[in-house]
């Protein structure tokens, strides 16, 4: 194996996925919440860290408000 590599001569490209990354963020969620989505995880097979995730984006995409009652 080489000891050194000209980085100038590798392929330069963008990262595909840079649009995509995440930040991990800590936050306190109600218990009934989180066993909610753990039991949507088991059902689906999807991680439920993932499933949360997903149900946020799709709350961003549609633009949903909050209902305070």
């Amino acid at each position: 194996m080489r000891e050194e590599y000209d980085i100038k001569k590798l392929n330069p490209r963008k990262n595909p996925y840079a649009g995509k990354l995440k930040q991990q963020v800590t936050m306190n969620m109600n218990i009934t919440t989180i066993q909610y989505f753990k039991t949507m995880a088991s059902e689906s097979g999807i991680p439920y860290q993932t499933l949360i995730n997903l149900y946020l984006d799709e709350c961003v995409k549609e633009r949903k408000k909050i209902q305070f009652v």
